[in-house]
């Protein structure tokens, strides 16, 4: 009896003292608050499509917009200089985290705040950009999905000389030294080059105006066609891009899916939606207590190829059967 009595005891303890503990560690009437740091445009009341894929991945775990957690939306329109300014309205709202959807603007969130955790989905390198110490190790406030894929540039330029006959030389379309996008991304191109015995010429633009001045380049070097890196500067601008290229028949590649839905000829890269939706389980761990700096980088898993062959006929160019049974999509 008297080791039932003390057995008792000591649950009724561990009811009284241990219990509200946990139940404060869950905080179950807490809402919390995220924040969504954007370098691209959108609206609170009509989020982009990517950021849907964050709220249906919260949802998938639970989460319900309006009673366990909040949005603070941030939207840049494209302008990067703007990023400081948003940035550090949303840790002035004191959010509990702070999503962004390109490495930049996460470089950009983490110069105002080294505390709040801050999850990341894209960015090519984030260790050469100084986001964090490792894929590995994080070691700060900063975690998240890398867009870093060396296998997707290889592919793509691959891709490119099996649709364009006796290929040699390659123009590259970037956003020059400003870019966000690393010295990695032209290692990378340059190594799968090499073996396809492929010239690359830089074509730099830093706005919309320039992009018939970076085609008429083009023309003058003889490039054969056009490869763009993942570049935040470009991804407002897919039909511009794809108008001109159809104009100089000039087969155009890009790592974006909604190019070649706007024209362009042809993309090949990581399912920027996927990366989204799984953002929200970093979301989830960091809200329960996970520390950012243990919490390893993820790369992405699932890759698709776009072709639009109204384009390809266009420009003159019939894209072989082998690299069409390749396609998740085929705009005729």
């Amino acid at each position: 009896m008297n080791h039932r009595r003390i057995l008792l005891s000591l649950t009724i303890a561990f009811l009284f003292f241990v219990a509200p503990l946990v139940i404060e560690a869950h905080q179950p009437g807490k809402v919390y608050t995220i924040g969504f740091l954007s370098q691209f445009p959108g609206s609170a009341g009509s989020p982009p499509g990517h950021i849907k894929q964050l709220l249906e991945g919260l949802k998938d775990l639970g989460y319900v917009e309006g009673k366990t957690f909040a949005m603070e939306y941030r939207f840049a329109e494209g302008k990067s200089v703007r990023l400081p300014d948003l940035a550090a309205e949303l840790v002035q709202q004191k959010v509990d985290v702070i999503v962004t959807d390109t490495g930049w603007a996460a470089g950009q969130a983490k110069k105002v705040t080294q505390t709040i955790p801050i999850v990341m989905v894209g960015g090519a390198d984030p260790v050469g950009q100084g986001l964090v110490a490792s894929l590995d190790h994080p070691g700060g406030n900063v975690t998240g999905l890398t867009s870093l894929s060396p296998a997707s540039i290889g592919k793509r330029l691959k891709l490119l000389a099996e649709v364009v006959p006796n290929l040699a030389h390659v123009g590259v379309l970037w956003g020059g030294k400003s870019s966000p996008v690393p010295d990695r991304e032209w290692a990378e191109t340059r190594a799968a080059a090499q073996p396809l015995k492929v010239q690359l010429t830089s074509l730099v633009v830093g706005s919309a105006a320039d992009f018939p001045g970076a085609f008429a380049e083009a023309s003058r070097q003889q490039v054969q066609a056009l490869l763009q890196f993942d570049d935040p500067i470009l991804t407002g601008a897919f039909k511009p891009i794809a108008e001109i290229a159809i104009q100089n028949r000039m087969p155009a590649t890009s790592p974006y899916a909604g190019f070649p839905l706007q024209g362009g000829l042809m993309a090949y890269g990581y399912d920027v939606l996927n990366l989204f939706r799984r953002s929200a389980g970093y979301v989830d761990r960091i809200l329960k207590g996970a520390n950012p700096a243990e919490m390893p980088l993820e790369k992405p898993t699932k890759y698709f190829l776009n072709i639009n062959l109204k384009t390809a006929k266009a420009i003159g160019l019939t894209v072989p059967q082998s690299v069409l049974s390749q396609a998740d999509k085929v705009i005729e």
